[in-house]
């Protein structure tokens, strides 16, 4: 039912104000998450829970849509020129370091899929701004599209270990990603069949958030195909 949420330890199925595409409005790391100022505390505590990082609320260019246009890893976030001063000055305060990308993709969520290892990035990018990208975040980068489509970081999730991607990837765009970001990624949907999969996870190491008409073999193969069915079953051991 939407408007309720239930955890289970690293599994939090919620939505934000009816809203099920919660991948949208937060953006984490293994070590902290950004929310939406219109995600309550409450929640913001239970999101807390499930992904074992402190949660932040924050607005980035003027919205709460932090998951469209913040994108990265522990190392560094990137942020599009477009920021607020007084977001700047947010994360400054949070100390969490970030770096500034000038460009016209101001969607830097939907544009760029990255972790510790590597980054897959919309050929559309400049070579100036890939670039700055690679440097910002210190890993391999190359462009690239998943589905056939542009907008690759909208169109999978991944931590450190394994990831998500889009049913329709083909076998040369699976090969190219799964080197560059150095993981397995198992092909599936969110949100009732939805292959847009960021818009309605989040995830880190230590577990993840879904939107709440996620089904329930949609869940049980995220739980799978992120590792965190294993990662529980070894600590029961």
């Amino acid at each position: 039912m939407r408007g309720l949420s239930y955890r289970i330890m690293h599994l939090l199925k919620t939505d934000f104000n009816g809203n099920p595409n919660i991948g949208l409005y937060g953006f984490c790391t293994d070590e902290f998450c950004l929310i939406g100022m219109e995600v309550n505390e409450n929640k913001a505590q239970q999101i807390s829970e499930a992904l074992g990082v402190p949660v932040h609320r924050i607005t980035m260019c003027g919205t709460s849509l932090v998951g469209v246009f913040i994108a990265g890893n522990s190392k560094k976030i990137l942020v599009p020129g477009i920021a607020f001063d007084s977001e700047l000055k947010k994360l400054d305060k949070l100390g969490i370091d970030y770096s500034i990308i000038n460009t016209n993709l101001t969607a830097l969520g939907n544009n760029i899929l990255c972790n510790e290892q590597g980054c897959l990035v919309n050929p559309d990018f400049s070579s100036d701004v890939k670039k700055r990208i690679r440097e910002a975040l210190m890993v391999s980068l190359k462009p690239g599209t998943i589905a056939e489509l542009p907008t690759v970081g909208s169109l999978a999730i991944a931590n450190s270990n394994s990831g998500l991607i889009h049913p329709d990837i083909t076998e040369e765009e699976y090969e190219k990603v799964s080197s560059l970001l150095s993981v397995n990624f198992e092909t599936g949907t969110i949100n009732l069949g939805s292959p847009f999969l960021k818009s309605g996870v989040l995830c880190n190491k230590n577990g993840f958030v879904v939107g709440s008409i996620s089904g329930g073999p949609e869940i049980a193969w995220i739980d799978e195909a992120l590792g965190y069915l294993e990662q529980n079953n070894s600590k029961n051991k």
